[in-house]
């Protein structure tokens, strides 16, 4: 599936020098999260990997929490996001005031997957166009907190589900 949002053309735009940006430590390995689209779509192109975007609630979504604490923190899922995705935090805060850019960026992604949940997570190419001069979201697919058959192994089902995505072919 090949989807066209001209709302990204103007979105990377203004955030082509975007200088938000985070690196998240868990269990001493290092993961860098992208804050900013633009920074997201430039190392995807470079590694040829998909973009893995949560949409998040970072200072009130419980399930949010539940998800870093019972899966982004445990080692499995660093040695698979390193080796497969790059990360974009998209963050919908209620405590923290975001700066206007980054709000703005996060908005408009959330109304572009139209995302009504937290945590949501998109994997998905962002590919430019020549052609047309757009950017285009070639999405693989979406997951959300995993089904959990054994407590405390919440990662399992969850990357089984990520592969899964990752193994759909783009047309």
């Amino acid at each position: 599936m090949k989807l066209s949002y001209p709302v990204l053309i103007v979105l990377l735009f203004v955030f082509s020098h975007s200088p938000f940006g985070q690196t998240v430590k868990k269990n001493n390995t290092t993961l860098k999260w992208y804050t900013s689209i633009a920074d997201a779509q430039k190392i995807s192109n470079e590694t040829k990997k998909p973009i893995f975007a949560l949409f998040t609630g970072s200072d009130w979504c419980g399930w949010c929490h539940r998800l870093q604490d019972n899966v982004f923190s445990k080692q499995s899922f660093i040695d698979w996001a390193k080796k497969n995705v790059v990360l974009l935090e998209l963050d919908y805060p209620r405590k923290i005031k975001l700066p206007p850019q980054l709000q703005q960026q996060n908005a408009e992604l959330q109304q572009v997957f139209r995302v009504s949940g937290f945590p949501t997570i998109w994997m998905f190419y962002l590919v430019d166009d020549t052609a047309t001069k757009r950017k285009n979201i070639q999405p693989l697919g979406s997951l959300g907190y995993p089904n959990v058959i054994e407590e405390g192994k919440e990662e399992v089902p969850f990357l089984h589900t990520a592969d899964s995505i990752l193994n759909i072919k783009i047309k």
